[in-house]
């Protein structure tokens, strides 16, 4: 709920839905539908004004701000449109940098993030600085960041959209073998009905409200040929 003027204006009306464990899901919407409103409740940034969001049986609308914290720091990874990159800090350090909040000692975070850059194949770049890599380069190495904590779910918002048509192709096969190897909930922001396909359901928002709801066929799931 939020005002504009006088008026109250819900961001988010009626919505009520399940994810379930290793379910890559999409929210797709328009600028102002309500879906970015909607992940940021989902992974406690925002809290609902009415209602209950509960992850893996925990009602994180009643936490406070410290055992929110924790629990993101837990159980959440994020993958952001605009890399959010230390640019200071090679590949290695950005992924390594979630376990240094949690204080995990040098030399096994390292070597996780190592094993995190092989996953998603930058292998070669794990020395690299983000002004030496490409978005593509650069949002892999977000979502190896994300992965490095070993998150029970993931929220990326907008992930390829600051990535040509191309490069977003190849990162959202990425986030798609990332889900099914590992075994991850991916929930993810777009207003590409396009991206969205790769999704195992996507969640159609307009003004606030879900108004459909798809469920994609494997081939399309494992970017394999559309018509």
């Amino acid at each position: 709920m939020y005002r504009v003027g006088d008026s109250a204006v819900r961001a988010l009306d009626g919505v009520s839905f399940e994810i379930h464990r290793g379910e890559f899901c999409a929210i797709v919407g328009t600028s102002g539908s309500g879906k970015s409103t909607l992940l940021n409740m989902l992974a406690g940034l925002e809290r609902p004004t009415k209602g209950e969001v509960v992850i893996n049986g925990s009602h994180i609308e009643k936490m406070g701000e410290d055992d929110l914290v924790r629990f993101r720091r837990e159980n959440v990874g994020f993958i952001f449109q605009s890399f959010h990159l230390i640019g200071t800090m090679n590949a290695l350090e950005n992924v390594a940098l979630p376990l240094m909040f949690r204080g995990e000692a040098p030399k096994s975070r390292l070597k996780k993030a190592d094993r995190m850059l092989n996953l998603v194949g930058l292998s070669r770049h794990k020395k690299h600085m983000p002004n030496q890599m490409s978005g593509g380069q650069q949002q892999r190495v977000g979502v190896a960041r994300a992965l490095v904590a070993d998150p029970a779910i993931i929220f990326a918002d907008e992930p390829t959209g600051n990535l040509d048509s191309h490069t977003s192709e190849d990162v959202m096969r990425l986030m798609r073998k990332v889900v099914q190897e590992q075994g991850k909930t991916l929930v993810m922001v777009t207003h590409d009905d396009h991206l969205a396909e790769y999704a195992d359901r996507v969640f159609h928002i307009i003004d606030g409200k879900i108004v459909k709801i798809d469920v994609n066929t494997p081939e399309i799931c494992d970017g394999g040929e559309r018509v």
